[in-house]
Protein backbone atom coordinates (compact mmCIF):
# COMPACT_ATOMS: atom_id res chain seq x y z
CA UNK A 1 0.00 0.00 0.00
CA UNK A 2 1.26 3.46 -0.89
CA UNK A 3 1.71 6.15 1.75
CA UNK A 4 -0.24 9.42 1.86
CA UNK A 5 1.21 12.23 -0.23
CA UNK A 6 1.39 15.88 0.79
CA UNK A 7 -2.02 17.47 0.27
CA UNK A 8 -3.97 14.21 0.47
CA UNK A 9 -7.24 14.19 2.41
CA UNK A 10 -7.51 11.59 5.17
CA UNK A 11 -10.93 10.98 6.73
CA UNK A 12 -11.07 9.36 10.16
CA UNK A 13 -14.44 7.76 10.84
CA UNK A 14 -15.14 8.50 14.49
CA UNK A 15 -17.76 6.32 16.20
CA UNK A 16 -17.73 7.94 19.67
CA UNK A 17 -15.63 5.04 20.92
CA UNK A 18 -12.15 4.88 22.39
CA UNK A 19 -10.49 3.13 19.44
CA UNK A 20 -11.63 5.59 16.77
CA UNK A 21 -10.67 8.52 19.03
CA UNK A 22 -7.12 7.21 19.34
CA UNK A 23 -7.09 6.42 15.61
CA UNK A 24 -7.80 10.11 14.95
CA UNK A 25 -5.04 11.19 17.35
CA UNK A 26 -2.51 8.81 15.80
CA UNK A 27 -3.46 9.92 12.27
CA UNK A 28 -2.89 13.57 13.17
CA UNK A 29 0.38 12.66 14.88
CA UNK A 30 1.62 10.83 11.78
CA UNK A 31 0.17 12.82 8.90
CA UNK A 32 -1.26 16.07 10.23
CA UNK A 33 1.73 18.13 9.08
CA UNK A 34 1.36 17.15 5.41
CA UNK A 35 -2.26 16.05 4.92
CA UNK A 36 -5.75 17.44 5.41
CA UNK A 37 -7.07 15.26 8.24
CA UNK A 38 -10.82 15.33 8.83
CA UNK A 39 -12.76 13.56 11.57
CA UNK A 40 -16.31 12.55 10.61
CA UNK A 41 -19.07 11.03 12.72
CA UNK A 42 -22.29 9.45 11.44
CA UNK A 43 -24.71 10.40 14.25
CA UNK A 44 -27.38 8.08 15.62
CA UNK A 45 -29.68 9.65 18.21
CA UNK A 46 -30.23 6.40 20.13
CA UNK A 47 -26.68 6.53 21.47
CA UNK A 48 -26.24 7.54 25.11
CA UNK A 49 -26.34 11.29 25.70
CA UNK A 50 -22.86 11.26 27.26
CA UNK A 51 -21.41 10.27 23.88
CA UNK A 52 -21.86 13.94 22.90
CA UNK A 53 -19.76 15.00 25.89
CA UNK A 54 -17.09 12.51 24.85
CA UNK A 55 -17.26 13.80 21.29
CA UNK A 56 -16.69 17.36 22.52
CA UNK A 57 -13.77 16.30 24.73
CA UNK A 58 -12.14 14.40 21.87
CA UNK A 59 -12.59 17.32 19.48
CA UNK A 60 -10.88 19.63 21.97
CA UNK A 61 -8.07 17.11 22.47
CA UNK A 62 -7.49 16.70 18.74
CA UNK A 63 -7.76 20.40 18.01
CA UNK A 64 -10.16 19.63 15.15
CA UNK A 65 -13.93 19.90 14.71
CA UNK A 66 -15.82 16.64 14.39
CA UNK A 67 -17.95 16.77 11.25
CA UNK A 68 -21.43 15.25 11.55
CA UNK A 69 -22.78 13.60 8.42
CA UNK A 70 -25.92 11.47 8.35
CA UNK A 71 -27.82 9.63 5.64
CA UNK A 72 -30.08 12.22 3.95
CA UNK A 73 -32.67 9.49 3.39
CA UNK A 74 -33.12 9.39 7.19
CA UNK A 75 -32.80 13.02 8.33
CA UNK A 76 -33.81 12.14 11.90
CA UNK A 77 -30.61 10.07 12.29
CA UNK A 78 -32.76 7.60 14.21
CA UNK A 79 -32.24 3.85 14.27
CA UNK A 80 -35.85 3.44 15.38
CA UNK A 81 -37.06 5.25 12.26
CA UNK A 82 -34.84 3.06 10.09
CA UNK A 83 -36.30 -0.10 11.63
CA UNK A 84 -39.83 1.18 11.06
CA UNK A 85 -39.18 2.08 7.44
CA UNK A 86 -37.37 -1.17 6.65
CA UNK A 87 -39.83 -3.27 8.69
CA UNK A 88 -36.85 -5.10 10.15
CA UNK A 89 -34.40 -4.73 13.02
CA UNK A 90 -31.75 -7.32 12.18
CA UNK A 91 -30.46 -9.05 9.08
CA UNK A 92 -28.59 -12.40 9.02
CA UNK A 93 -25.26 -10.55 8.77
CA UNK A 94 -26.00 -7.32 10.59
CA UNK A 95 -28.68 -4.69 11.05
CA UNK A 96 -30.43 -2.09 8.87
CA UNK A 97 -29.45 0.69 11.27
CA UNK A 98 -25.79 0.02 10.47
CA UNK A 99 -26.39 -0.31 6.73
CA UNK A 100 -28.48 2.86 6.39
CA UNK A 101 -27.35 4.89 9.38
CA UNK A 102 -23.61 4.25 9.13
CA UNK A 103 -22.49 2.65 5.87
CA UNK A 104 -24.74 4.63 3.51
CA UNK A 105 -24.03 7.82 5.48
CA UNK A 106 -20.32 7.23 4.92
CA UNK A 107 -20.88 6.55 1.24
CA UNK A 108 -22.94 9.74 0.90
CA UNK A 109 -20.10 11.74 2.44
CA UNK A 110 -17.70 10.19 -0.08
CA UNK A 111 -19.94 11.27 -2.95
CA UNK A 112 -19.69 14.91 -1.94
CA UNK A 113 -16.19 15.20 -0.50
CA UNK A 114 -12.69 14.23 -1.47
CA UNK A 115 -11.43 11.19 0.40
CA UNK A 116 -7.98 9.90 -0.51
CA UNK A 117 -7.59 7.72 2.57
CA UNK A 118 -9.86 6.22 5.22
CA UNK A 119 -9.00 5.55 8.86
CA UNK A 120 -11.17 3.34 11.07
CA UNK A 121 -10.88 2.13 14.63
CA UNK A 122 -9.53 -1.32 13.77
CA UNK A 123 -7.17 -2.33 16.58
CA UNK A 124 -4.26 -4.77 16.61
CA UNK A 125 -6.59 -7.49 17.89
CA UNK A 126 -8.91 -6.92 14.90
CA UNK A 127 -6.49 -7.41 12.02
CA UNK A 128 -8.87 -9.89 10.40
CA UNK A 129 -11.62 -7.27 10.28
CA UNK A 130 -9.32 -4.77 8.66
CA UNK A 131 -8.25 -7.30 6.04
CA UNK A 132 -11.86 -8.29 5.34
CA UNK A 133 -12.89 -4.66 4.96
CA UNK A 134 -10.02 -3.95 2.55
CA UNK A 135 -11.05 -6.95 0.44
CA UNK A 136 -14.78 -6.16 0.34
CA UNK A 137 -15.12 -2.39 0.74
CA UNK A 138 -12.14 -0.05 0.29
CA UNK A 139 -8.45 -0.68 -0.25
CA UNK A 140 -7.33 2.88 0.60
CA UNK A 141 -7.40 2.32 4.37
CA UNK A 142 -4.60 3.38 6.70
CA UNK A 143 -4.40 0.83 9.55
CA UNK A 144 -2.86 3.27 12.01
CA UNK A 145 -3.87 1.36 15.14
CA UNK A 146 -2.70 -1.98 13.76
CA UNK A 147 0.60 -0.46 12.64
CA UNK A 148 1.02 1.05 16.10
CA UNK A 149 0.05 -2.26 17.78
CA UNK A 150 -2.78 -0.64 19.75
CA UNK A 151 -5.30 -2.99 21.36
CA UNK A 152 -8.69 -1.81 22.59
CA UNK A 153 -7.36 -1.74 26.14
CA UNK A 154 -4.41 0.34 24.96
CA UNK A 155 -6.79 2.92 23.47
CA UNK A 156 -8.72 3.22 26.72
CA UNK A 157 -5.47 3.59 28.67
CA UNK A 158 -4.23 6.35 26.39
CA UNK A 159 -7.43 8.36 26.81
CA UNK A 160 -7.22 7.95 30.56
CA UNK A 161 -3.63 9.20 30.44
CA UNK A 162 -4.87 12.36 28.73
CA UNK A 163 -7.68 12.64 31.31
CA UNK A 164 -10.45 12.08 28.81
CA UNK A 165 -13.28 10.18 30.47
CA UNK A 166 -14.65 7.34 28.40
CA UNK A 167 -18.36 7.46 27.49
CA UNK A 168 -20.35 6.68 30.64
CA UNK A 169 -21.98 3.71 28.90
CA UNK A 170 -18.81 1.72 29.62
CA UNK A 171 -18.97 2.47 33.35
CA UNK A 172 -22.56 1.20 33.39
CA UNK A 173 -21.31 -2.23 32.37
CA UNK A 174 -21.88 -2.18 28.62
CA UNK A 175 -19.15 -3.52 26.29
CA UNK A 176 -19.28 -0.67 23.76
CA UNK A 177 -20.59 2.83 23.07
CA UNK A 178 -23.24 1.72 20.59
CA UNK A 179 -26.89 2.67 20.84
CA UNK A 180 -28.71 1.90 24.05
CA UNK A 181 -30.45 -1.38 23.35
CA UNK A 182 -28.27 -2.40 20.39
CA UNK A 183 -30.27 -4.84 18.27
CA UNK A 184 -27.16 -6.70 17.15
CA UNK A 185 -26.81 -8.08 20.68
CA UNK A 186 -28.40 -11.47 21.34
CA UNK A 187 -27.12 -12.09 24.88
CA UNK A 188 -29.69 -12.34 27.69
CA UNK A 189 -27.02 -10.82 29.96
CA UNK A 190 -26.90 -7.74 27.75
CA UNK A 191 -30.64 -7.33 27.42
CA UNK A 192 -31.31 -7.74 31.12
CA UNK A 193 -28.68 -5.08 31.78
CA UNK A 194 -30.59 -2.81 29.38
CA UNK A 195 -33.80 -3.68 31.23
CA UNK A 196 -32.21 -2.71 34.57
CA UNK A 197 -30.34 0.45 33.49
CA UNK A 198 -32.64 1.72 30.73
CA UNK A 199 -36.11 0.25 31.37
CA UNK A 200 -37.81 2.62 28.92
CA UNK A 201 -35.40 1.58 26.16
CA UNK A 202 -35.99 -2.10 26.91
CA UNK A 203 -39.76 -1.59 26.80
CA UNK A 204 -39.50 0.27 23.48
CA UNK A 205 -37.31 -2.43 21.90
CA UNK A 206 -39.62 -5.15 23.22
CA UNK A 207 -42.70 -3.44 21.77
CA UNK A 208 -41.17 -2.68 18.37
CA UNK A 209 -39.52 -6.09 17.96
CA UNK A 210 -42.75 -7.90 18.87
CA UNK A 211 -44.72 -5.75 16.41
CA UNK A 212 -42.19 -6.36 13.62
CA UNK A 213 -41.88 -10.06 14.46
CA UNK A 214 -38.19 -9.90 15.39
CA UNK A 215 -36.75 -12.25 18.00
CA UNK A 216 -33.76 -10.31 19.28
CA UNK A 217 -32.44 -12.49 22.09
CA UNK A 218 -31.05 -16.02 22.18
CA UNK A 219 -31.94 -17.97 25.33
CA UNK A 220 -31.28 -21.67 25.95
CA UNK A 221 -30.36 -22.16 22.30
CA UNK A 222 -33.47 -20.53 20.83
CA UNK A 223 -34.31 -17.05 19.55
CA UNK A 224 -37.12 -15.50 21.60
CA UNK A 225 -38.89 -12.15 21.84
CA UNK A 226 -37.60 -9.66 24.38
CA UNK A 227 -40.88 -9.71 26.27
CA UNK A 228 -40.37 -13.47 26.78
CA UNK A 229 -36.95 -13.06 28.42
CA UNK A 230 -36.92 -13.94 32.15
CA UNK A 231 -35.53 -11.03 34.20
CA UNK A 232 -32.99 -13.33 35.85
CA UNK A 233 -31.71 -14.94 32.63
CA UNK A 234 -27.96 -14.75 32.03
CA UNK A 235 -25.63 -15.64 29.18
CA UNK A 236 -21.92 -15.25 28.68
CA UNK A 237 -20.17 -12.32 30.40
CA UNK A 238 -20.50 -8.97 28.67
CA UNK A 239 -16.72 -8.53 28.67
CA UNK A 240 -16.46 -11.32 26.10
CA UNK A 241 -18.84 -9.52 23.72
CA UNK A 242 -17.61 -7.23 20.99
CA UNK A 243 -20.54 -5.83 19.05
CA UNK A 244 -19.36 -3.23 16.58
CA UNK A 245 -21.51 -0.56 14.99
CA UNK A 246 -20.06 0.87 11.83
CA UNK A 247 -18.02 -0.60 9.04
CA UNK A 248 -18.18 -4.23 10.16
CA UNK A 249 -21.55 -5.07 11.63
CA UNK A 250 -21.21 -8.32 13.52
CA UNK A 251 -20.52 -9.80 16.89
CA UNK A 252 -16.98 -11.04 17.43
CA UNK A 253 -16.95 -14.39 19.28
CA UNK A 254 -13.44 -13.82 20.61
CA UNK A 255 -12.79 -12.33 24.02
CA UNK A 256 -11.02 -9.11 24.93
CA UNK A 257 -7.30 -9.34 25.38
CA UNK A 258 -6.14 -8.54 28.89
CA UNK A 259 -2.86 -6.66 28.63
CA UNK A 260 -0.94 -4.29 30.84
CA UNK A 261 -0.10 -1.09 29.00
CA UNK A 262 2.39 1.42 30.34
CA UNK A 263 1.34 4.56 28.45
CA UNK A 264 4.12 6.74 29.86
CA UNK A 265 6.75 4.29 28.63
CA UNK A 266 5.07 4.17 25.22
CA UNK A 267 4.97 7.95 24.89
CA UNK A 268 8.65 8.24 25.74
CA UNK A 269 9.48 5.65 23.09
CA UNK A 270 7.25 7.18 20.40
Amino acid sequence: MNAPLPGDTIVVWFSNGAASAVAAWETIRRYGAICDVRVVNNPIIEEDEDNLRFQTDVSRWLGLPIILHGNPEYPSNSAVDIWEKRKAMVFPKGAPCTVHGKKEARQDYEKHHRVDWHVFGFTADERDRHERFVLTERDNVLPVLIDGNYTKDDCASLLQFFRIALPRIYSLGFPNANCKGCVKATSPTYWNLVRRIFPDVFAARAEQSRRLGVRLVRYKGERIFLDELPPDAVGRPLKTMRIECGIVCEEDPTGDREEYFNVTEWLLAA
